[in-house]
């Protein structure tokens, strides 16, 4: 026997519907157990009543009945294997099959097979109980044919399994119902039952328990018509096989539980006459108990009950056919009787008698009906209460009534009661959800800014009550009707219907709706296409079955229509069709504050949009992109700018600022900030001068003006980036190997409220770093702090750097590269708190070919000197234009001499080779030259003039050890 297939035939046992009858359930397990060891056939043994060492056959697998006859009734002490597995609680087997044991004081109750094989083997496993008491699970096998271990485990397992299953019935033990039923506890040892005080015939009887005998103080016959005269003479056993099959259980486990509790019984059943009818009738009964209180005798009373029980069927005629559902429960909460509602409901009354009322599956969908009715037997009062059925279309009203044999349960069918409740209750809720509707989308249309928002509004409110599946608004653009929005139909449909519609055009119902100011309703394409044939097109491609179309006016004055559209044929009903009409209105006025704040706000992003760069350089010191993001849609504008200005010896600066507020107040302030940071760069002053001259005019505006402003100047010379901060977060640096920090920082606070002198720092940046700056609106929201944004910040900028392309790099892969950290960083849906500002900016050194300098001694022939190094130079970069080297040699040559002339040494040349050509002569002095006028009698003066004349820009800066004059000239271009 393999594994596998012995825990396939456990778990199909374990797949027996729990509903299934206890003998239904002890034959299937038996066929799966026989075959599965491959026996000829198998029985089960169960105890019974009377004596507690007799077993009852129960169920019996593919053996004739010749066989099955002798095993019917068999002692527990004897030879026989079922009842010494039973009795001694272990696996028996014997290898050829013998007759049980005779009963006491009996002899075999069938003869044996005549022509029955020799060397049948007969196993035998016993059936726990929770008791002592145990039944016998056999099986027996070909001539030859032993069965091994894993054939007996896995009858030990069937077995088991056939216990769990049969516990809770009561087959194994007596019930508590039973242990109730025995009358006033034991009596006195020879005491016999009080006869029966009514007039009908009864007669006495004793069963010897010893010897099995059974007699009676009168004929059978006399007291019970029809009965078999014999039959005493046959013993208990004979007396048991007359006893109605559905009622022998609970009268073999009565007399066995008596004789236990050395107590009496009392109860009614059916006994077979001999032409086959049955008759009621009710038995008593005493334990007689010896010395030393072992029961030896029962002595008891017969009686027939069948006029009584007649009776009693006439009223159980009247409650079976009656209307209603009738259900007995005993005091054990199991079935004793129920009419044919009741069976339409729970199931047959074969099946379902004498089962636990909670084991019921229709029973088991009303979870609270057990807590019901234990707290209705516990108060002793009747209750009702409604319950669904199990189908979940239908009702039903349960009443529970105590009796002192248990509950009786009316059940009445409230379906069609019930049903008008709810119709009722629909209604009334159904015009409250419509009142609070009206109020929501009141609400939502009310704090709506945007077309954007009235449109979201009217179809998260409108479409789901209404079971819609489409909504288009139009607005009114000259004579025709533009799509400003849509739900529920594709793009291609959107276009087809953009402006295709006319004010004034009676071939379409929008155009109709608006014109007649009412709203318009339309069930069907077929009435669509009756009253309108030309928008055949539009009705096909919709994919919609019925609309409303609802006319937009404010102050008699047309704006538009909303169409709400539904994808099957409707006829919407008088309350949809009043609660539109209300909307329509409210919708139209939504849609013009709308409309009126869209035009404001498209004014502002205007604005906004001026005051910052419409492009950033193309600087080859420097490759630049940048991301704005105003804080919310709506009139108000941000003070959040950037800017990217060229400086002289081919320097750049980077500046980021964001003034304090929204307003039109604050983008001016950001404006009149941004235009002096351009200024006072082309006054060559250093970041910290920057930001004090900044601070004095944020100053002048009013004590509730500040701002914030990060000013760094990169030399692609020395790379190094010199910086100085009012209240800005740092700036972010990824270096080339893909690792990001961020700058050191001095904590100045913003402009307006800072005392200078400010602070300029200074860091050496690796060839072709990329610089982050951002406003804290970038990094900073309402549910993250600073400081986990500029992580994450850092983070998406360690992933993203790595993708980018070798230096030089193309603004778009910035420009990319943007995008990718705002989508990141800011959220996808609704409004910012913050503006925010994003600039990157990967720098790019001049090579050292790039950069020529030299000193100059404090003499006239300095002059020459510097001539004759400039052609020497131009000649090394290969530049032969013969007259950028003439005017260059002029250019520096003059600007010597003005050093030698006016100013004091040391003097140092610089060339450097850029976007244009650099010339810069450096000197000790502080003093600024400046262009005069000059009259044609004078003779100096003239040369500034003659350098602005010759070269593209020129001018002084000031270093910490004097000025440097500079020009810049055109380079010629590349062949």
């Amino acid at each position: 026997m393999r594994p596998s297939e012995r825990h396939l035939r456990m778990r199909l046992l374990d797949a027996v519907d729990e509903d299934r009858r206890d003998v239904d359930v002890l034959l299937t397990a038996l066929q799966q157990a026989v075959t599965e060891v491959h026996g000829l056939g198998g029985m089960v043994h169960l105890p019974g009543a009377g004596m507690s060492g007799i077993l009852y056959l129960v169920a019996d697998s593919g053996l004739p009945e010749s066989m099955t006859r002798p095993w019917l009734i068999i002692a527990v002490r004897g030879t026989a294997p079922p009842g010494k597995a039973a009795r001694d609680d272990t696996v028996i087997w014997h290898p050829d099959l013998a007759p049980p044991d005779p009963l006491p004081g009996r002899g075999p109750a069938a003869p044996w097979p005549a022509r029955l094989s020799a060397g049948v083997g007969h196993l035998a496993v016993p059936i726990p109980s929770g008791g002592r008491r145990r039944g016998a699970l056999s099986v027996l096998f070909a001539p030859g044919a032993e069965p091994g271990t894993a054939e007996r485990e896995f009858l030990n397992e069937v077995a088991a399994w056939m216990s769990g299953r049969l516990r809770s019935s009561g087959i194994l033990d007596p019930s508590p119902t039973l242990l109730r039923a025995l009358e006033n506890g034991p009596g006195p040892r020879g005491s016999v039952a009080p006869r029966d005080v009514e007039r009908v015939p009864s007669f006495t009887y004793t069963w010897d328990l010893y010897t099995g005998e059974l007699t009676s103080d009168l004929p059978v016959e006399e007291v019970l018509a029809g009965i078999d005269p014999e039959v005493m003479s046959g013993g208990i056993e004979a007396w048991a096989e007359l006893i109605h099959p559905d009622d022998l259980p609970g009268a073999v486990a009565g007399f066995d539980t008596g004789i236990q509790m050395r107590g009496g019984f009392q109860g009614e059943y059916r006994i077979r006459r001999q032409d086959g009818t049955y008759l009621w009738i009710e038995a008593r009964a005493r334990t007689i108990t010896d010395e030393a209180g072992t029961p030896v005798k029962v002595i008891g009373t017969i009686r027939d009950s069948s006029e009584t029980h007649a009776a009693a069927e006439s009223v159980g005629r009247a409650l079976r056919h009656m209307s209603d559902g009738f259900v007995s429960l005993d005091t054990d909460w199991r079935i004793g009787f129920l009419n044919h509602a009741a069976e339409r409901l729970l199931g047959a009354a074969g099946d379902v008698v004498g089962a636990l009322l909670w084991d019921i599956p229709a029973v088991r969908a009303v979870p609270e009906l057990e807590q019901r009715c234990r707290a209705t037997a516990a108060e002793g009062r009747p209750a009702g209460f409604d319950v669904p059925g199990p189908d979940g279309r239908s009702w039903y009203h349960l009443r529970l009534v105590p009796v002192p044999e248990g509950l009786t349960l009316y059940i009445t069918d409230t379906t069609e009661r019930h049903l008008r409740e709810v119709e009722r209750v629909a209604a009334e809720r159904a015009a409250a959800e419509r009142a609070a509707l009206v109020q929501r989308i009141t609400r939502e249309l009310a704090e709506a800014v945007t077309v954007q928002d009235v449109m979201a509004a009217v179809a998260d409110g409108v479409m789901t009550p209404l079971g819609a599946t489409g909504f288009i608004m139009l607005g009114v653009a000259g004579d025709r009707l533009t799509v400003v929005g849509s739900r529920g139909y594709p793009e291609r449909f959107t276009r087809l219907l953009d402006g295709r519609w006319t004010v004034r055009d009676t071939t379409n119902p929008a155009g109709d709706a608006l014109r007649t100011r009412a709203p318009l309703y339309i069930s069907s394409p077929e009435e669509f296409l009756k009253h309108y044939p030309e928008t055949e097109i539009l009705v096909r491609n919709s994919g919609k079955q019925a609309w409303a179309f609802l006319p937009l006016a404010v102050s008699g004055r047309g704006i538009g229509a909303a169409v709400i559209s539904f994808s099957r044929p409707r006829v919407l009903d008088d309350d949809e069709r009043t609660l539109l009409t209300a909307l329509s209105g409210l919708i139209a006025q939504a849609l013009e504050r709308a409309g009126l704040y869209d035009e404001a706000t498209t004014r502002a992003r205007t604005l906004q949009r001026s005051l910052l760069p419409q492009a950033l350089p193309e600087l080859p010191q420097v490759t630049a992109a940048a991301r704005y993001q105003p804080a919310k849609q709506g009139a108000d504008v941000g003070g959040d700018w950037y800017d990217v200005i060229p400086l002289s010896a081919a320097r750049v600066a980077l500046v980021i600022g964001d003034v304090m507020g929204h307003g039109m107040a604050e983008a001016a302030t950001m404006g009149a900030l941004r235009t002096a940071v351009r200024t006072l760069s082309e006054l060559e002053l250093p970041p910290d001068e920057i930001l004090s001259r900044l601070n004095d005019i944020v100053g002048e505006l009013g004590t509730d003006a500040f701002a914030t402003c990060l000013y760094g100047i990169y030399d692609p010379v020395t790379r190094r980036l010199s910086y100085a901060s009012a209240g800005q977060p740092p700036p972010a640096v990824a270096h080339p190997d893909g690792t990001v920090t961020f700058l050191a920082m001095a904590p100045d606070p913003p402009l307006g409220v800072a005392a200078p002198p400010f602070e300029t720092l200074e860091t050496l940046l690796p060839a072709d770093s990329l610089l982050a700056l951002y406003s804290d609106g970038l990094v900073e929201s309402k549910d993250r702090d600073v400081t986990s944004g500029m992580s994450r910040l850092a983070e998406l900028l360690t992933q993203s750097v790595n993708a980018l392309p070798a230096a030089p790099a193309d603004a778009s892969d910035l420009d990319a590269l943007c995008a990718t950290l705002t989508s990141a960083l800011l959220p996808a849906h609704g409004a910012l708190v913050d503006d925010a500002a994003l600039l990157l900016a990967r720098t790019h050194p001049l090579d050292a070919d790039d950069v020529a300098e030299w000193p100059l001694p404090e003499d006239p022939v300095a002059a020459g000197q510097a001539r004759d190094l400039v052609r020497a130079q131009l000649a090394h970069w290969g530049i032969a234009d013969e007259d950028l080297i003439m005017t260059t040699e002029l250019l520096v040559s003059e600007l010597v001499g003005n050093v030698i002339r006016h100013a004091c040494g040391p003097i140092r040349l610089r060339m450097l080779r850029s976007r244009a050509l650099i010339c810069e002569v450096s000197d000790a002095s502080l003093t600024t030259p400046h262009i005069r006028h000059t009259s044609a009698t004078d003779e100096g003066g003239r040369g500034l003039q003659l350098i602005s004349a010759l070269c593209q820009r020129w001018g002084t800066r000031h270093t910490r050890t004097g000025k440097s004059i500079w020009t810049e000239q055109p380079l010629p271009a590349t062949p």
